[in-house]
């Protein structure tokens, strides 16, 4: 008999549905204000409730739901002040990643990155251009090195899919990324704080577009396009 392999750390029943759950918020496919019920979740992933409200303490933990009273625990709804301040963060942490990876970037890093680009250019639905766009990012500045760094503008990446899903479930227009050619000129030619520069403006554009709540009304949303 082969071996069993060993648990993760944190594989859990509860960590599983939280990291299911947190999965199809980021994606759009909770929709903010829309009612997470538990025993729905519950027999969904044949659990007892215990694990599940563990779970949805933990996406509250993550920002992802809010527990009201008498309306029970919801999908978490945003504004412009969190687009914002995600975009702020991604600004500042970007440029410092920049920064130190500029000193050990190589050619072949940059045409990964065009290539990225190009895809991202092309992509003719929101889904497909966000991962054209997180894989242009993350080429430029993984030679960093620093991996903690990394890892929370990872977080803030998925922060600013759950936007852009949320904000363009549909309508989405292929668009040329003139940033991206112009950051990719700027760091081929050595001009490491012009590219920096561009980056820095690059993740603060925040688009606005109008959808339709579940309640059947139109309201403003806000997403980092960059």
């Amino acid at each position: 008999m082969a071996p069993k392999e060993p648990r993760k750390p944190d594989d859990t029943i509860a960590a599983r549905i939280a990291r299911s759950l947190a999965d199809r918020i980021v994606r759009g496919e909770l929709s903010p204000g829309e009612r997470l019920r538990q025993d729905h979740i519950a027999e969904e992933f044949g659990a007892s409730h215990v694990p599940v409200r563990e779970a949805f303490r933990r996406l509250e933990a993550q920002g992802l739901a809010i527990s009201l009273p008498r309306r029970g625990v919801r999908v978490a709804d945003f504004g412009l002040n969190e687009v914002r301040e995600v975009a702020e963060m991604r600004a500042a942490l970007e440029v410092l990643a920049l920064r130190h990876a500029i000193p050990h970037m190589t050619a072949a890093i940059l045409d990964e990155a065009e290539a990225a680009t190009v895809e991202g250019d092309s992509a003719a639905d929101v889904r497909s251009w966000e991962e054209a766009n997180r894989r242009f990012h993350r080429l430029i500045i993984t030679p960093c090195g620093m991996p903690r760094l990394l890892e929370t503008i990872d977080g803030l990446h998925a922060a600013s899919a759950r936007f852009l899903f949320s904000a363009w479930r549909a309508g989405w227009e292929r668009r040329t990324d003139h940033d991206h050619r112009a950051i990719l000129s700027a760091l081929r030619a050595g001009k490491g704080e012009e590219a920096v520069r561009i980056l820095d403006g690059h993740v603060q554009w925040i688009g606005r577009t109008a959808i339709r709540t579940p309640a059947g009304s139109t309201k403003d949303a806000f997403a980092i396009v960059g």
